[in-house]
C-alpha cells in the first residue's frame, strides 16, 4: 500500500517528523486497516493559533488540539475510476504534541506517530464517541504502533 502524503510545515519552532517517517507510519496504518486502493492524503503541520482557529470553527472547542481530521467528501462510487482518491487532511499542532509529549513522559517522535495514526483512523471513519468504538479504535492504533516497534500509548507512565 503506498499512500501518497503531502506535507505543509508551519511549525518552525517544533521537531516535526519527516517525510519519510509519516509515510512509514500512514502506510502501516492504512495496511492495518485493510485499506487497498492507493490513496492521497494531506498532513499538515500547525502552529497553535492556526489549531485554534480550525478547532473553533469546525468543534466549537475555543483552544489548541493536538490532532484535527477532515475526510475528503469524494464518492465512493469514483474511487474505482481514479488511480488515486482522496482520503482527506489530518491537521496536527506540533507546540501541542510536544507539549503532551513531555507531560506524558512519551518519546516525542513516538507521540507525534500516535496522533498521526489517530488522525488517519478518523479519516477511515473511526470514532471514539462511545466506549466500544473507542475500543475498537484504541486497539487498532495500538496493534499499528506495536507493529512499529512503539509502545502502547495508552498506558501512560
Amino acid at each position: 500500500m503506498n499512500a501518497k502524503v503531502e506535507i505543509r510545515n508551519d511549525c518552525i519552532d517544533q521537531w516535526v517528523p519527516t517525510q519519510e517517517q509519516c509515510e512509514s507510519w500512514l502506510n502501516s496504518g492504512l495496511c492495518q486497516a485493510g485499506q487497498v486502493k492507493p490513496c492521497s492524503i494531506s498532513l499538515s503541520f500547525v502552529d497553535k493559533g492556526s489549531s485554534q482557529s480550525l478547532n473553533r470553527d469546525y468543534r466549537d472547542k475555543d483552544k489548541p488540539t493536538n490532532v484535527l481530521s477532515f475526510p475528503a467528501e469524494f464518492p465512493i462510487e469514483l474511487q474505482d475510476q481514479v488511480e488515486s482518491y482522496p482520503l482527506g487532511d489530518i491537521i496536527i499542532c506540533g507546540a501541542v504534541v510536544e507539549a503532551e509529549a513531555q507531560a506524558q513522559g512519551k518519546e516525542l517522535s513516538a507521540h507525534w506517530a500516535h496522533l498521526t495514526l489517530h488522525g488517519l483512523f478518523h479519516l477511515l471513519g473511526h470514532e471514539h464517541d462511545t466506549a466500544e468504538r473507542a475500543d475498537a479504535m484504541e486497539k487498532l492504533e495500538i496493534t499499528t504502533l506495536e507493529k512499529l516497534g512503539i509502545p502502547n500509548p495508552y498506558l501512560v507512565v
